[in-house]
């Protein structure tokens, strides 16, 4: 059992991660409803006021952050720890990019919350790219796990 544990563990952070995409398409889907709230017609505002989707994209995309953050270490530890090295590549360089936007995109709320609009659009952007980066993640991640998986 505790042989195998080290090679298990390569598969511990895709998982998360593409599970991490779900949890970002629906943060991506809550703030879409919570700009609705804001900024529709009463009669659309009345409708969704009820949803609560300002909140529940906060409590969403604080998981996506904290998640991430997690993510990414353990991503790191787990080569590190098989290998004995990190791999300097693009994968290895996004994700750490990618984890430190998410991170600024999220120290935007405070000015956000005081109705600042170039927080909000710089919010808006950031977490754009990080969506985007993370689809060009799947697709570069899933070619190190059949790697890894062909070398076992």
């Amino acid at each position: 059992m505790l042989a195998t544990l080290p090679f298990s563990l390569n598969f511990f952070h895709p998982l998360t991660e593409w599970s991490l995409l779900a949890v970002g398409g629906w943060a991506l889907y809550l703030g879409i409803k919570a700009k609705k709230t804001r900024t529709g017609t009463p009669e659309q505002r009345k409708q969704l006021v009820s949803g609560k989707f300002a909140q529940r994209h906060y409590r969403w995309g604080a998981l996506f952050l904290a998640v991430m953050t997690l993510g990414t270490l353990g991503g790191m530890a787990v080569t590190y720890l098989n290998n004995g090295k990190l791999f300097m590549g693009p994968h290895l360089l996004v994700g750490l990019a990618m984890t430190g936007m998410i991170a600024v995109a999220a120290s935007l709320a405070p000015l956000m919350q005081q109705g600042n609009l170039i927080a909000r659009k710089a919010h808006v952007g950031l977490n754009m790219g990080v969506l985007t980066l993370f689809l060009w993640q799947a697709v570069s991640g899933m070619e190190i796990v059949n790697k890894i998986w062909s070398n076992r």
